[in-house]
């Protein structure tokens, strides 16, 4: 249903890459995983009315609410009766200096230059094209707006002339502000993912993976729960049992009768 929340509430609308462009499809749990996080906060909220009031509350939250509150911006304009643009293609930017680039080696990043007059002298030394600065149609940072479209392919033939790796190193050493377009494979070797947290080692030989996605919640001096794998069926049972009240022997029979069940976790 959460793809269905991303078409409904004009998310897939917006998020085409131009105009043109076919709805952009939404991935698993785009929907699910903030809602998730909303009915968390309302439980916590609610929580907290309790232990100042004493009076509990029942909590609740929607895919199609959240779809609308992530998109909130757009979908009150509209209300107010403004005319919400679709985003232009990429060729034609408002500005080519905060634009995405190909490298010669297919990987994309996102050249995000905001302060024009302050950021374009450097960018030409680094892409070591000083002659644009003599050419009228980038003198100024209205002239180079004006003219982005005829801007973009010349920084798309430099880009795509060497490896991300090489434009990498050179972007950071004239200190110009950039990310990098990564895909899922390049997590499990991003230095900041495991350094802040939000990968956390998981020493299980059943998962497969030295590493899990780590919730992204964190309270100053409350250590999180390490990363374990969900509870087998009835996993617990006997545990629960005991600690409702059961004596063994009950407990003994509920087992034998199948009115509960008690697995073991596999090795």
């Amino acid at each position: 249903m959460s793809a269905s929340t991303w078409a409904r509430t004009g998310l897939m609308d917006l998020a085409k890459p131009s105009p043109d462009s076919p709805p952009a499809r939404s991935l698993p749990g785009m929907g699910d995983h903030p809602t998730g996080v909303t009915l968390f906060a309302a439980i916590m909220t609610a929580l907290y009315q309790r232990s100042r009031t004493g009076r509990g509350t029942m909590v609740s939250t929607s895919l199609l609410a959240n779809g609308l509150w992530w998109n909130a911006i757009q979908i009150q304009a509209a209300l107010s009766g403004a005319r919400v643009e679709p985003r232009p293609p990429r060729e034609e930017p408002a500005s080519a200096l905060a634009n995405l680039y190909r490298c010669a080696d297919g990987r994309w990043f996102l050249l995000n230059l905001l302060n024009d007059d302050r950021d374009w002298p450097p960018l030409l030394r680094a892409i070591e094209r000083p002659a644009l600065a003599d050419d009228a149609r980038f003198a100024t940072t209205p002239a180079r707006r004006a003219n982005a479209r005829a801007l973009v392919p010349i920084l798309d033939g430099v880009f795509v002339s060497r490896p991300w790796a090489e434009w990498r190193e050179i972007l950071n050493r004239h200190r110009l502000t950039f990310g990098e377009v990564g895909t899922v494979d390049d997590a499990r070797d991003d230095p900041q993912m495991v350094a802040s947290g939000a990968l956390q080692p998981f020493d299980d030989p059943r998962a497969g993976a030295p590493l899990t996605v780590a919730s992204p919640l964190w309270l100053e001096g409350v250590e999180k729960v390490p990363p374990r794998f969900p509870p087998e069926l009835g996993e617990h049972s006997v545990e629960i049992l005991r600690e409702l009240g059961y004596a063994q022997p009950e407990i003994d029979k509920l087992l034998a009768a199948r009115v509960v069940v008690q697995e073991k976790p596999q090795a």
